[in-house]
């Protein structure tokens, strides 16, 4: 028993005497690093306890990203030490030859440490004239920005080319790269990875591709990208000393056999643009700085002539090389349309992409036009003024003019009246006898008259009679197959979703005329097979008497004139009922209805 107490009391002296000489050493993970790159200062103390160093005299030279602590515990000359470890990462804030300041921790000082930041003498290979110096240049991580143009007008779409180069690996990539009042920044698609070449090595690149906007002219300045990553370090030494089967000892064999990873910062230098102003020569409402702009047009029926309240749609395209999609602008605004025809345009889509190294912008939109009335109508031609950056010109792409044929509405009582049969002349009436002896010629012809009572009798009798066969035919034929029916003529089916946008936006103008014309197309869109006659007869199919009511309203508007709101009826009419399986109970109220 006393000799485990003299092994105790041995070991907490001595314990205790080397706590009581306290010393901090530091080192650095490496003694050269590449701008851009990180270094780790490693502090160690040989006591637990205590406060924590003084840092800020590396403020003047360095950024401090991250620190971590750790306590490590080992036997020496038979008895326990205890190691406190501050592991300080630094990002250098400029190159060349760099001291670390010596550092106190508690009552005891640091030693100064030196280390170079080097120029590995990195070019830019094979780029643009625009491209920006990379801060990085190190033979494992650096990188680099281009720009399409340098002096581009306000408001024109600048290429922005960020790329970086690796031939170690690292994960965990954050790309931070703002932009600011005087230049707004967008990504244009996914990453691009691939290899290059530099100074006869060979690099693994990551591309991202970013469109600018500088939104006012003259000398402008955008801070460069960041990018933070995690390097990954094969066969390095942890500072703790541990190995990945948990030994807490130090210089085990299997110390070096790690896989550790260090912070690294990558700064690209500032972009400078020098943008021009519009020229004064520019005409036009909409400012449009690009290399190329087309327009194309397509027509729905393709046609000179359509029924008055049918729909005809017109499809617009404007694709732009050097702007986005956002920049184009909105064609429907624009469109010209005489007294008559009203347009209705759906929801335009906008694409912004990257095309053989170029940014295309592009606009595509439906424009719903519906003619009121029957008559020859001028579309004039659309004109759109663009400016060339390549050549400085004024240029303007063109949609011709149209014109268009607007033939009565079908079924309508004009052309019911043009192709009725032309009516049988009356016969002739012969006077009435006058004179002395027109009594005495009208007596005799009134004896004869006796035998018409019992002749109308017997045509009454006959008339009844084909009635009631004919009542029984009908009974027949509406208790027969759907199939002995005969089907009225199928009216050709335009397109449901534009007709009912186009009835929808008639209710917001508050236009009873275009809603009865553009609803009444929907509803023979929807019933090819049996299209309700007018407005009471598609009430009734709807089933619903509030439906109804706005219906009947709609259709008192359409002849009395008047102010019309149109919102409640487009907010309980979102949706025609399903068409009922022919033979169905539908099918036979579509029949007395229509």
């Amino acid at each position: 028993m006393k000799a485990l107490f003299r092994i105790a009391a041995a070991l907490l002296l001595g314990g205790l005497s080397l706590s009581a000489a306290a010393e901090v050493t530091a080192s650095l993970d490496r003694d050269q690093v590449a701008p851009g790159d990180t270094v780790q200062l490693i502090m160690r103390r040989d006591r637990s306890g205590g406060g924590d160093p003084d840092l800020a005299p590396l403020q003047k030279d360095f950024e401090i990203v991250s620190r971590s602590t750790g306590t490590r515990h080992y036997l020496d000359n038979g008895g326990l030490s205890v190691e406190r470890i501050l592991v300080i990462t630094l990002s250098p804030k400029h190159g060349g030859h760099i001291k670390v300041p010596s550092l106190r921790w508690d009552d005891e000082q640091s030693q100064a440490l030196d280390f170079t930041v080097a120029d590995c003498g990195v070019t830019n290979q094979g780029g643009s004239a625009n491209t920006q110096a990379a801060t990085g240049g190190n033979s494992h991580y650096f990188i680099a920005s281009s720009l399409d143009q340098e002096h581009p007008y306000v408001q024109g779409a600048v290429l922005l080319s960020l790329k970086i180069y690796h031939d170690n690996p690292f994960s965990g990539i954050g790309l931070d790269f703002p932009g600011n009042n005087d230049v707004s920044v967008q990504l244009i698609g996914k990453d691009n990875q691939g290899t290059e070449t530099r100074n006869c090595h060979r690099y693994d690149v990551i591309e991202w591709n970013y469109l600018l906007q500088p939104q006012r002219s003259g000398e402008l300045r955008l801070d460069g990208p960041k990018v933070e990553a995690q390097a990954v370090e094969v066969n390095g030494r942890s500072p703790f000393g541990v190995d990945p089967f948990g030994n807490v000892f130090g210089g085990v064999p299997f110390g070096g056999m790690l896989q550790t990873t260090r912070r690294l910062r990558l700064q690209g230098e500032a972009i400078q643009l020098n943008v021009r102003p519009r020229p004064a020569n520019a005409a036009g409402p909409d400012w449009l700085p690009a290399k190329n702009v087309s327009l194309e047009e397509s027509w729905k029926p393709d046609g000179d002539s359509v029924h008055a309240g049918e729909p005809l749609t017109l499809h617009l395209r404007l694709v732009a090389t050097g702007l986005s999609g956002a920049q184009l602008p909105d064609l429907s605004t624009e469109l010209s349309l005489p007294d008559g025809i009203k347009a209705y345009p759906d929801q335009a889509k906008l694409d912004t992409a990257l095309q053989s190294g170029e940014i295309v912008g592009s606009r595509e939109q439906d424009i719903a036009l519906i003619p009121g009335r029957p008559g020859h109508y001028r579309i004039p031609p659309l004109r759109l003024a663009w400016w060339d950056i390549r050549q400085d010109v004024q240029r303007e792409v063109l949609l011709p003019e149209r014109t268009l044929e607007v033939l009565p509405a079908a079924g309508s009582s004009g052309e019911a009246a043009a192709s009725a049969p032309p009516a049988a002349p009356l016969a002739a009436t012969p006077a009435a006898p006058s004179g002395p002896g027109a009594a005495s010629a009208a007596a005799p012809a009134a004896t004869k008259q006796f035998p018409w009572p019992w002749l109308s009798l017997f045509l009454g009798l006959l008339w009844l009679g084909t009635l009631v066969v004919w009542w029984r035919d009908r009974a027949a034929l509406t208790r027969g197959a759907p199939a002995d029916r005969v089907a009225p003529p199928i009216v050709p089916a335009a397109d449901a979703g534009k007709l009912r946008s186009a009835f929808r936006q008639a209710c917001r103008d508050g236009d009873p005329q275009a809603a009865r014309r553009s609803l009444l197309a929907w509803a023979r869109a929807h019933w090819p097979q049996h299209p309700p006659a007018g407005l009471n007869a598609l009430g009734e199919r709807l089933y619903d008497a509030s439906l109804a009511e706005l219906l009947r309203r709609l259709d008192h508007a359409c002849y009395s004139g008047g102010a019309w709101q149109g919102e409640e009826l487009a907010q309980a009419l979102t949706a025609l009922p399903a068409p009922a399986k022919p033979g169905g109970k539908r099918d036979l109220l579509a029949d007395l209805y229509s």
